[in-house]
Order: C-alpha cells, then sequence, then structure tokens
C-alpha cells in the first residue's frame, strides 16, 4: 500500500470514528454497538499508522518502502506508548 492510500484510509477512518460519536449522540446506535465498532476503527488505524512508520523508516535507511507489510492487530496493539 503506497502512503497516499495509506493517509487516505487514515482520513476514512477518521470520518468514520466522527460518525460514530455522532450517530450515538444521535441515538441511531447503542453504546456497545459504537465501543464496538470503534474498537475495530482504532485498531485499523494503529495498523495503518504503524505501516507509515514503517515505510518511512525503510526509506529514510535506504531500503525500499514497498516492503513495509502491515502487521496483525495483536503485535501493533502490544506496543507500549
Amino acid at each position: 500500500m503506497q502512503e497516499k492510500q495509506i493517509i487516505t484510509r487514515v482520513d476514512e477512518l477518521v470520518a468514520e470514528e466522527h460518525s460514530l460519536r455522532q450517530r450515538l449522540a444521535a441515538g441511531e446506535l447503542t453504546a456497545a454497538e459504537e465501543h464496538e465498532r470503534l474498537k475495530r476503527v482504532e485498531e485499523e488505524l494503529d495498523q495503518c499508522w504503524d505501516l507509515l512508520r514503517q515505510r518511512r523508516a525503510k526509506r529514510d535507511a535506504g531500503q525500499n518502502p514497498d516492503d513495509a507489510t502491515p502487521r496483525p492487530v495483536s503485535e501493533v496493539e502490544s506496543y507500549l506508548q
């Protein structure tokens, strides 16, 4: 996935986060439904940011950024902040 595609996906996911919160406030979703979907959105966002960082690190190291691959949610979500 190219950087522009990753950034586009990040923008889509952020828009979905906002939409979920608005739908919850409007009573269109239950809190449980919003929480469940929001968790998946946040996990995918973390994967996108991780992939973007991988690509940039490879480029900075003189490597091919296209060799970066998405890591599983279980790996990305267990990183220490």
